[in-house]
């Protein structure tokens, strides 16, 4: 899996990812692959865990949207874009949408991070969607970076150290991410 962080502090905004790519037991390390986990549409940068195909698929169903179609800059924006998108993944890039019998909706297949100068949120795969005040993790690295987070948070002076401890904690304990970090970093809008 991965190690994907959002953080908000004292007016800036940061998400960051590991970069490791593996097949089961076999890993890809820097120099093998040119991952990112992290890719921007629309003035933000959106980060996936999960199968690799989400990154393709994701960023051409998102670019795909008409810009009145893709609204990632409200939580209510956020839930009616994937709503549209949820027909477009499973018609044109063929997803399956099934995970259990016990399902309550289909379920779009994947965990995701937004962060842009609105703000940092959260879009799960019933399209949930989670406005994050502090920080946020996800992936198989997340209970790490959750911790790292906690930790960092208070004595941090940013947003991009609250992520950098997060990250660093999921690729130093996980068996599943590792270096090197990818970052981006926004200053937050003021509402207003």
């Amino acid at each position: 899996m991965s190690t994907v962080v959002v953080a908000r502090k004292g007016g800036t905004l940061a998400i960051a990812s590991d970069s490791l790519v593996s097949f089961g037991e076999t890993r890809l390390p820097p120099g093998y692959e040119a991952n990112d986990k992290m890719f921007e549409v629309a003035g933000s940068v959106v980060g996936a865990v999960g199968s690799t195909a989400h990154m393709p698929v994701l960023r051409q169903a998102l670019t795909a949207l008409a810009p009145e179609e893709r609204r990632l800059d409200t939580r209510d924006g956020l839930f009616e874009t994937f709503v549209r998108l949820h027909p477009r993944l499973k018609d044109h890039f063929f997803l399956n949408t099934k995970e259990q019998d016990s399902d309550p909706y289909e379920s779009s297949q994947f965990s995701i991070l937004i962060a842009n100068v609105h703000g940092i949120w959260g879009v799960e795969s019933y399209r949930e969607v989670f406005e994050f005040e502090r920080f946020w993790a996800i992936g198989s690295g997340r209970r790490f970076a959750l911790g790292a987070m906690h930790a960092a948070y208070d004595r941090a002076r940013s947003a991009r150290e609250v992520a950098e401890a997060g990250v660093a904690a999921g690729c130093e304990f996980d068996t599943s991410s590792a270096g090197p970090v990818r970052l981006h970093t926004f200053k937050l809008k003021q509402k207003g």
